[in-house]
């Protein structure tokens, strides 16, 4: 064989692999209400530096999703990410306080965005059985999307959702005192959505407070935040609009599990969420794969190392 013919079965072995490789990406949705607590930023930041995810679309939720969605624009646009989709869920009255609302005023924020519900119908009729949608927020557009097109969302191959409290509240550290149980933030801010989503028939998989208490201390945001790179600077900006100090990676362990599974594993249960927003253990068959352990120093090992990488 020649060295053309040579040149030829490389140039087709190479141009095979780019295929099987943007084939076995996973193509993921991220519905957030980044703007609030800086952890979404931080789960926002890992995905988009792991090329093993095929970003379809970052949809905002709860409060005003219209700013929210510009913080998200201009984040994507600071980190060479301009061309994933930003869409808006509905609004809704709260008063809770946007910490980051300044970061909206910069560049890359476009005027207006579509509709958050639609597009996520719209991208699971494209691809049935293909994406993962990513749930780091209150749950009103997975309610309205279910309310729409039940059957379109039950097509999604999972929901990743950080939500819930199982056996351990906030605080719970697993070296303090038991803290019973709470009202999780993403479930007791829309019950009804989170009811309707555990009774979907959607795979489901869940990291609650149990698993998700991972903190950011002083050590690990010196060396994160000293990198240069686009997407720490992002973060850097955003934790100190945020104004706070430790920031808990509560959302960080969703995107975790999608890219590292064995980092927070699973097991089924049954899980059903009262009418105060708390999610109860439940006789009978599962609805849930659920997260109730995490390792801290695994979790951060792979965080940051893909985080800071060049």
């Amino acid at each position: 064989m020649g060295i053309r013919g040579l040149g030829l079965i490389c140039f087709f072995f190479c141009l095979c692999s780019a295929i099987t490789f943007a084939q076995a990406r996973e193509k993921i949705i991220i519905d957030t209400d980044v703007g609030d607590d800086v952890d979404d930023a931080f789960a926002l930041a890992l995905a988009v530096k792991s090329a093993e995810l095929e970003i379809l679309g970052v949809t905002t939720t709860f409060g005003d999703t219209e700013t929210r969605a510009k913080i998200v624009d201009r984040f994507l646009g600071e980190v060479g990410r301009a061309e994933i989709p930003v869409l808006a869920g509905k609004p809704t009255e709260t008063k809770n306080p946007m910490s980051q609302r300044r970061y909206a005023e910069g560049r890359f924020v476009k005027p207006s965005h579509g509709d958050a519900v639609e597009f996520l119908l719209s991208e699971i009729r494209k691809y049935p059985g293909e994406i993962t949608l990513v749930a780091i927020g209150p749950l009103m557009n997975v309610g309205a999307a279910i309310d729409k097109d039940a059957a379109t969302f039950r097509k999604l191959k999972r929901v990743v959702l950080m939500g819930g409290s199982i056996r351990r509240g906030y605080g719970d550290l697993g070296y303090t005192a038991p803290v019973p149980p709470m009202a999780e933030w993403n479930i007791v801010n829309d019950v009804a959505s989170a009811q309707k989503l555990f009774a979907a028939g959607v795979p489901l998989f869940v990291m609650p407070l149990d698993s998700t208490q991972l903190k950011l201390d002083e050590v690990k945001r010196e060396f994160l935040f000293s990198q240069g790179t686009a997407v720490t600077d992002q973060l850097a900006v955003l934790y100190h609009l945020w104004g706070q100090q430790t920031p808990t990676l509560f959302d960080p362990m969703a995107l975790v599990f999608v890219l590292r599974p064995e980092l927070c594993p699973v097991r089924g249960m049954r899980i059903v969420v009262d009418e105060k927003g708390f999610t109860r253990e439940a006789p009978g068959e599962a609805n849930a794969e659920v997260c109730l352990e995490s390792n801290s120093d695994t979790f951060f090992q792979f965080y940051l190392r893909r985080v800071a990488g060049k």
